[in-house]
């Protein structure tokens, strides 16, 4: 009987997993939420005594409001994402044991990011745990993707999560904050540094399917955090801020991959590796232009907010 060709990559790969989790388990520091979310410098909830929110509670501004919750929630969502590359890694060996490393360590991301919000009644409470338990029942699914595309979009993903929390922690002007969502970016880093020598590794044994899978989730991709909502209208407003947009994606999410990769300068692709590298570069040359054109609205509005002596959002 014929093994399957996805069986059959990984066990090849299992190596390069397994190097590259321990490189990742040396790199990896260990810490603490409370070590960033001290309580005791918090607002005390026994005193607060059921108080409803107020926005005069929160030390950060409204659009750094809705980064962070969408962080959060995105975040959130952690048991739909442990399914689904749970499924596409498995559970055995060092692909097992990655799996649940990296569970490990993104659930603590959303339990210091919520004590953030909490402790310093940052966002509404309640508005949060309404929108959390919405995300979550809306769930996440990869419908399936094969190895080579978890690959690719996981590698694509962790960095832009990786910016998206820096990012963030910059735009909120707290120093908790900024320092918090620094910690967090760093491991995000470590996270798209391991898939992305996975990726590496996929492309001296299968280039052609590996080049197809890239090409499809740069097309396709889509933040996990899609599903949270109102999403659109959120992303919006994170990205007139310039704290995410199409702009940073361009240029300091897909291109560096790409570089990295060497997709450009890559030979020996069959047909298959040249037609979705082909579709890739025309695409990439889209998305350049529609961060220009985005760009320029932006700075546009600003201007015409500013002649009329009102904030630019």
């Amino acid at each position: 009987m014929a093994v399957p060709e996805s069986t059959a990559l990984m066990y090849e790969l299992e190596g390069t997993v397994e190097e590259n989790l321990n490189r990742h388990l040396a790199a990896a520091q260990e810490w603490m939420p409370h070590e960033f979310v001290p309580w005791s410098e918090g607002r005390n909830f026994a005193d607060l005594g059921g108080e409803a929110w107020d926005p005069e509670q929160s030390r950060v501004s409204p659009i750094a409001r809705t980064a962070l919750e969408v962080n959060l929630l995105t975040e959130d969502n952690l048991p739909s994402y442990h399914r689904e590359i749970e499924r596409a890694f498995g559970r055995d060996g060092a692909w097992g044991t990655w799996v649940h490393r990296w569970t490990a360590e993104e659930g603590r991301h959303g339990i210091c990011i919520r004590d953030y919000l909490l402790v310093t009644r940052a966002v509404d409470p309640v508005e949060l745990e309404r929108m959390r338990m919405a995300t979550m029942q809306a769930g996440y699914e990869t419908e399936d993707k094969p190895l080579l595309r978890v690959c690719a979009y996981v590698s694509f993903q962790e960095l832009a999560t990786r910016l998206s929390h820096r990012n963030t922690g910059r735009y909120t002007q707290d120093p908790l904050a900024e320092k918090l969502l620094a910690r967090v970016s760093t491991d995000e880093n470590l996270h798209m540094v391991f898939y992305r020598n996975l990726v590496k590794a996929a492309f001296e044994i299968s280039p052609d399917a590996m080049m197809r899978a890239i090409t499809d989730e740069v097309l396709d991709f889509a933040m996990p955090g899609a599903v949270i909502p109102s999403f659109a209208r959120r992303a919006a407003l994170i990205a007139k801020a310039g704290i995410y947009d199409l702009r940073i994606h361009h240029d300091d999410v897909v291109m560096p991959l790409l570089r990295y990769w060497k997709v450009f300068d890559r030979e020996g692709f069959g047909e298959v590796g040249e037609t979705a590298r082909d579709e890739l570069a025309a695409f990439v040359k889209n998305l350049d232009a529609q961060a220009a054109r985005f760009e320029e609205r932006r700075d546009a509005a600003a201007a015409r907010a500013a002649a009329r002596g009102l904030p630019a959002l």
